[in-house]
């Protein structure tokens, strides 16, 4: 064996992994995994372009945020309630100490505020609708023009991710609501004692409605459908995949989690990943999550191919639920329904004798009989019979049996698709691939 070509340093640098001999095909992502830190490692310049422009429909969010804890923290200390020490000097005997002054102004700012989440919350959709449909493109490994697809995925996915965005921040406000007036009664005294199962009541929901709201904008980037199939349907994945789901959910959402700890040093961590890439992380690991689960529940129940994206390191593994290379292409289908349509070609499908072993046709004289005609006859028979026995002697040839064998499974591939499509008629909406 011949000795390997020692490189340097900034030769292999420059050279790249892909020209080195080490380099296999086996390296590609065959499992969600191993896509996902693939787009993290080779489309990270990307994701902080997307996270820079999903980021920028978060600002009024951002702002409504920064707004309510601003007020938050005035009135601490300017408030009645602060028992007349610094600027709430003088002391106002008949409201200072009073127990539900202060829960009865946090029910007054949050009406307020929540409500204005609520308005944030559908402009920052059009950023999730844009960053969305990108980082599905790049799961399915699809060209992409960050910019251009940015535009292309608000047009398309916008009213869904809308209605789940409203859905949430409507059921936060109402939570909150919930909670504040809980307080309140509890500190007059008259709250009765469901009021605390009220609180948690509106927690478990504002969680429950979280991860429903996930799978609605998950669902609706990749699946055409209506306002009532698409929460529908949000539900039953929720439900059905509820534990992998808290977990996923959990992952995604750990720049957030960082910048809740209240430790200086991590909310500072938090607060440079989603400047930089926090955002699109979330998306990436959530939608990454759910192109696993429609692949394993919901893709091969309605035909539809699995695993985009990923490599398949056998390429017989080619059936229904499997993603060879190149088989998810939409172009591919459709020239090879073109072949089938066009139906076997006979100068490949069976042999053709050649035209070099001497028998020709009898030529007619200007002036001829019977007996020339009968000549003439029996040469077309005789070159007739020829072709047939050369048929029979070289029909079992391996070209001719593999070309047979490979369009036979083409047509029954495609015969088998197309009456799984014909039984899915009646399949709910969501069933319909964008």
């Amino acid at each position: 064996m011949a000795d390997r070509e020692h490189k340097g340093l900034v030769a292999r640098w420059l050279e790249g992994k892909e020209r080195s001999e080490d380099y296999a095909r086996s390296t590609l992502p065959t499992n969600r995994w191993q896509l996902f830190w693939d787009i993290m490692k080779g489309r990270f310049g990307r994701l902080m372009l997307v996270n820079l422009l999903t980021l920028i429909t978060f600002i009024p969010l951002i702002l409504v945020i920064f707004w309510r804890y601003m007020v938050l923290m005035a009135q601490d200390v300017m408030g009645p309630y602060g028992s007349g020490l610094g600027v709430g000097y003088p002391v106002i005997p008949d409201i200072v100490g009073t127990p539900m002054m202060a829960e009865w102004i946090a029910v007054q700012n949050d009406l307020f505020f929540f409500a204005l989440f609520i308005v944030g919350g559908l402009i920052a959709a059009v950023g999730i609708s844009g960053g969305m449909y990108i980082i599905r493109n790049l799961i399915w490994t699809e060209g992409i023009f960050v910019a251009n697809d940015f535009v292309r995925g608000i047009r398309r996915n916008f009213w869904n991710v809308a209605e789940a965005v409203f859905l949430f921040t409507l059921t936060l406000f109402v939570a909150q609501t919930m909670d504040n007036l809980a307080d309140w009664l509890i500190a007059m005294d008259t709250a009765p004692g469901w009021m605390l199962v009220s609180k948690i009541i509106g927690y478990v929901l504002v969680v429950l409605m979280g991860l429903i709201s996930l799978w609605m904008i998950s669902l609706g980037v990749n699946y055409k459908q209506g306002p009532w199939a698409l929460f529908r349907n949000a539900v039953v994945m929720a439900v059905g995949t509820f534990p992998q789901t808290v977990f996923f959910a959990v992952l995604a959402f750990i720049p957030i989690a960082l910048m809740l700890t209240g430790v200086g040093f991590l909310i500072a961590i938090g607060m440079i990943v989603m400047l930089l890439f926090g955002l699109s992380y979330m998306m990436l690991v959530w939608m990454d999550y759910s192109q696993w689960a429609f692949d394993k529940f919901v893709n091969p129940n309605i035909g539809v191919k699995t695993g985009r994206g990923l490599y398949s390191r056998d390429p017989k593994e080619d059936k229904a639920g499997s993603a060879s290379e190149g088989e998810s292409s939409a172009a591919v289908r459709e020239y090879r329904r073109m072949i089938l349509a066009q139906g076997k070609s006979k100068l490949v499908s069976r042999p053709i004798k050649p035209l070099d072993d001497g028998l020709e046709v009898y030529q007619l004289p200007e002036s001829f009989s019977r007996d020339d005609l009968r000549r003439l006859r029996e040469s077309k028979e005789a070159i007739d019979e020829d072709a047939k026995a050369y048929v029979e002697e070289h029909k079992d040839d391996e070209q001719y049996v593999e070309y047979n064998r490979q369009f036979e499974e083409l047509e029954r591939a495609l015969g088998d698709e197309d009456k799984k499509k014909k039984k899915l008629k009646k399949a709910p909406k969501m069933l319909n691939k964008r």
